[in-house]
């Protein structure tokens, strides 16, 4: 059942109209002399409801080019209100995440925004991306297919949450989804963000709240509540049981025969990146990979809102899927990811590299003398031997604070090192570059039945000796991270890739107080360049911290209180896995 209701051009577009018929020009030779790109706000939009097969309707806003069409269309969907989309494109709005979508309908697209059920005008209760939500994606694509001005290709198109329903959209598999790019947007929330490596992370309550606000206090429109209580059901579903894999759709993705550009952020460590990739190595369809720089996730909203960038990456991926054309896509290679610490992209056939070698670093109790923290341990490529030792984490610190475990050093910065156990290589004699994801390999002992472990390598980068006689921490980059709670230590053998577990996350075995336990932590994959004279760092606690990780930090709770030992000897030899690529025209 289709209810239209009325939409109209805001007063720039109408005087545009009129610019067009006194003049002959078209629309896009009028952008182009006024050198100006439109906003949504001043397009016509026509809005429209969608009877579900569950009787549930589902609020749309069409937007089209100006004639009859056919016009391929591009979908996005997501519960930040399609009456929100007229807010200015700034980070302070971080929902703002369809793309440019006056840029496209510029460029002879038709463009649908959806509400998802129980959010701005649609009907239903929302239930975060349950089989109801992602079901409506198949019949939403299959009733634009029919309409008239449709050319019965579709595409999918979003950030974050966008780009999560796309994932589900392909494994709905409407006939008419032509294909999907989903912009740094993960495949199971479980294991991005609810609890990451087991361990559960403060994401999800702040975003569910941040979304409830959305609702309520739209940029226009009615307000809308959501009673549901996410954050409760989270709580609820500590392992990765039904309720989580309804919401997953990591395990389906082989089913997806359409074409596929997936794009991630080394930036988004903490929520999207990991999606990006896997699901990238999942699909089975036409498939490329491109992985920006280390922007945040201010940065990463900024990117995607430019025009430049969809004319640039995008839009020849849509052009070439949707309209059929001959464009630059086709030639690209099947991944480009940049290397940070560089202004520098580098190309392979695949993900991981196939060109990765393996270097491997052994933790040791041998000071590095060039960081200041708990224990100052290094890393060797070499073997330990049976004196090496072991190295204890003692949790809570007393450094440690209510902004968790990092300190500020004398200059003011940030000394994410002071408080926790670190593991440092010598300075590298060449530039190194890592690519690849890496594995921490550790024989571990807890006081508990249990064990958080928060993994960060770093860059540290080359300090001069008066420096480090004055006590001065080294600066450092953060390279990548891994979480792993080690209760949830078993691996799924037929999903996981060679240093890349992935964890069932299902049956938590707890510890056996003072047992080894040999434990494999994933660390996230990363492309970086470590420079010449720098070291590779690893730093290793039980939490993180909200001046670090923002609202992307981990609570710290009573339960944690306690140690864990770390082994580093002949018969327990503890290591850092590290892919490496070679180091050819790095800018």
């Amino acid at each position: 059942m289709i209810k239209p209701t009325s939409g109209s051009a805001g007063i720039p577009a109408l005087l545009l109209a009129v610019a067009v018929i006194l003049t002959g020009l078209n629309v896009q030779t009028v952008f182009a002399q006024s050198g100006a790109a439109r906003t949504v706000s001043e397009l016509p939009r026509q809005l429209t409801t969608v009877r579900m097969g569950d009787g549930t309707e589902i609020a749309l806003a069409i937007y089209r080019p100006e004639g009859k069409g056919p016009f391929p269309t591009l979908l996005a969907a997501s519960p930040y209100r399609m009456d929100n989309d007229t807010a200015p494109a700034l980070p302070i709005f971080p929902f703002k995440e369809t793309g440019p979508i006056a840029w496209y309908i510029d460029h002879g697209y038709a463009f649908v925004r959806m509400d998802v059920r129980g959010t701005g005008r649609s009907g239903g209760a929302y239930r975060y991306q349950d089989k109801l939500e992602q079901h409506d994606l198949y019949e939403i694509v299959e009733w634009i297919a029919a309409q008239s001005w449709s050319s019965g290709k579709i595409g999918g198109i979003g950030q974050s949450y966008y780009a999560r329903s796309q994932w589900f959209a392909a494994v709905e598999a409407p006939p008419h989804l032509s294909c999907i790019a989903p912009y740094d947007g993960n495949i199971d929330t479980y294991r991005a963000s609810a609890y990451t490596g087991g361990i559960p992370g403060t994401y999800p309550s702040w975003w569910y709240n941040y979304v409830r606000g959305l609702n309520m206090a739209p940029f226009s429109g009615t307000p809308r509540e959501m009673p549901w209580d996410y954050p409760a059901e989270i709580n609820r579903h500590r392992s990765f049981d039904a309720f989580w894999k309804e919401r997953a759709v990591a395990d389906r993705l082989q089913s997806v025969k359409i074409p596929v550009f997936s794009i991630g952020v080394w930036g988004k460590v903490d929520l999207h990146l990991n999606g990006n990739v896997v699901g990238y190595q999942r699909v089975s369809g036409p498939k490329k990979l491109l992985i920006l720089g280390a922007a945040g996730i201010d940065a990463a909203v900024t990117e995607y809102s430019s025009p430049a960038f969809h004319e640039k990456y995008l839009l020849p991926f849509y052009d070439w899927c949707l309209k059929g054309q001959k464009t630059s896509y086709e030639n690209e290679p099947a991944v480009r990811y940049a290397v940070t610490g560089t202004t520098s992209f580098k190309t392979a056939g695949s993900w991981p590299p196939a060109d990765a070698k393996h270097l491997t670093f052994y933790l040791g109790s041998e000071h590095s003398n060039s960081v200041a923290s708990i224990n100052d341990g290094s890393l060797h490529v070499d073997k330990p031997n049976a004196d090496s030792g072991q190295t204890t984490l003692k949790y809570p610190q007393e450094g440690w604070s209510q902004t968790g475990v990092v300190g500020r050093t004398s200059d003011g910065r940030l000394d994410t090192a002071r408080h926790v156990i670190t593991f440092t290589s010598k300075a590298f004699e060449t530039p190194v570059t890592v690519a690849g994801p890496l594995l921490l390999k550790l024989a571990l002992i807890s006081s508990r039945n249990d064990a958080d472990i928060v993994a960060k390598v770093y860059e540290q980068m080359a300090q001069s000796e008066d420096d480090r006689k004055k006590g001065l921490q080294p600066q450092s980059r953060l390279v990548t991270k891994g979480w792993l709670r080690a209760s949830h230590r078993e691996i799924d053998r037929e999903a996981s890739l060679e240093n890349a577990p992935w964890y069932k996350h299902e049956t938590p075995a707890p510890l056996d107080p003072g047992k080894v336990y040999e434990i494999d932590v994933a660390i996230m994959p990363t492309a970086a360049l470590f420079k010449k004279g720098s070291r590779i760092r690893i730093e290793i606690a039980n939490s993180d911290s909200i001046l670090t990780e923002s609202i992307f930090a981990h609570g710290y709770y009573p339960d944690q209180v306690g140690s864990y030992t770390i082994l580093h000897n002949a018969r327990n030899a503890s290591r850092l896995i590290v892919p490496v690529v070679p180091t050819l025209d790095l800018k």
